[in-house]
């Protein structure tokens, strides 16, 4: 099964509380551009993640608001700050790295909340049903190209309003040679 790959630079999910904080009383996130999954999308509000070693200015906040703060890096951006964050699916912070944000001369830290995402590809529940997948399966994606290759470890995510994309991190895709748009085959791991 063929699907379109969709490369994830970092990025950060707020909670309202943060978002708050961060912006003002009341504020809400302002849409810069719809992203491919139903409701997603980018910010125009940028932030930094800092750590004591070295921060990263101009991050963008993908929208809507989650009940948790969650910064996703690459592992290149976590050499840079210095942390070594957790590889967790999307939600998955307990105990993860802690990260501070910054905007405007306010920082706010957080215990935990910074991890590397693992790779995932998004299914709604109709094409799971429809192709034999089922939610939290793992397969394998090849890559075909220059520096093609194989990834493991995919992380079928399905849910009724899920439209078909994988998502891979700035890391995999330059090791790959791959951009957004691009395309990967379905491997089913036994």
């Amino acid at each position: 099964m063929k699907v379109n790959i969709g490369v994830s630079a970092r990025h950060v999910h707020l909670c309202d509380e943060d978002v708050e904080f961060l912006f003002g009383a009341g504020y809400k996130l302002k849409k810069m551009k719809d992203l491919i999954q139903k409701g997603e999308y980018a910010c125009l509000e940028q932030v930094a993640i800092k750590t004591s070693k070295n921060t990263i200015d101009k991050v963008r906040v993908l929208g809507p608001t989650r009940k948790s703060t969650q910064v996703e890096i690459s592992k290149t951006d976590a050499f840079k700050l210095g942390i070594d964050p957790p590889l967790r699916n999307s939600g998955d912070i307990k105990g993860s790295s802690p990260i501070t944000l910054c905007y405007n001369g306010k920082e706010l830290k957080k215990d935990f909340g910074c991890i590397i995402a693992q790779r995932h590809i998004h299914m709604s529940s109709r094409d799971a049903f429809k192709l034999g997948f089922e939610n939290e399966q793992i397969v394998k994606i090849k890559i075909n190209g220059e520096k093609g290759g194989i990834l493991h470890n995919v992380v079928i995510k399905t849910n009724d309003n899920f439209v078909l994309e994988l998502h891979i991190d700035t890391d995999d895709a330059n090791a790959h040679l791959v951009k957004t748009g691009d395309i990967g085959e379905v491997i089913i791991d036994e």
